[in-house]
């Protein structure tokens, strides 16, 4: 579902989104209360989300959508590289934030990998957002197993995938993923990538639709 309060870029997002068979574009909001209604009416599996809408903003909406359904997913589209724009939205529980100039494949790419409940960030923002992560003075103590999870946690993997990589039960990676949330200190899947591209586990664009 797409919520823009612009009527061409809805309709350009939607045609970038039909050019893939496998994507469906089942509805379009010009603001947040629409878009939370539409949500609640048919429960799709994406919210592409403008944040700066009339009325209740995106940022506003994206909070209500992953409070009252947390299985629809919300990929933040704007056209700011702010960086507290950019925190509020990730804060709010956006599985990522992805720029209006962002091509449609790319934007196909991640429409299908947030679908998976993976890390979707647009370069200049992981680049502008890693810069801002704050490393504690003692790092955390993480296992051997915990910090291979959290590479591929912040490569974009989503857990079933992070499961078969490392030859483990899904169970158990939902499990380490906990407990390195917990350990960082850290809100979301997002920050703990963040903090992974921060330190030099990974690169700063692991986290970009690949």
């Amino acid at each position: 579902m797409i919520a823009d309060d612009h009527a061409m870029v809805r309709e350009g997002l939607r045609s970038f989104l039909s050019l893939s068979a496998d994507l469906e574009t089942v509805g379009a909001a010009a603001d947040g209360r629409e878009a939370v209604a539409l949500t609640h009416e048919l429960r799709p599996d994406i919210v592409l989300m403008d944040l700066l809408m009339p009325g209740l903003d995106g940022i506003s909406a994206t909070a209500v959508i992953r409070r009252e359904l947390p299985s629809v997913e919300v990929v933040a589209l704007s056209g700011y590289l702010e960086p507290q724009l950019i925190a509020d939205a990730l804060h709010a529980g956006a599985v990522g934030y992805l720029l209006k100039d962002t091509d449609a494949e790319e934007l196909h790419r991640a429409v299908r990998a947030a679908a998976a409940g993976q890390v979707q960030l647009s370069p200049a923002v992981a680049a502008r957002l890693v810069r801002d992560v704050h490393v504690p003075t003692t790092p955390p103590q993480l296992t051997r197993r915990e910090e291979e999870v959290l590479i591929l946690l912040a490569r974009g993997r989503a857990n079933g995938q992070i499961a078969r990589e490392l030859h483990i039960a899904p169970q158990t990676v939902k499990t380490h993923v906990s407990n390195i949330l917990s350990k960082l200190n850290a809100e979301s899947r997002t920050q703990a990538a963040l903090y992974a591209m921060r330190v030099g586990l990974v690169p700063v664009h692991a986290a970009a639709p690949s």
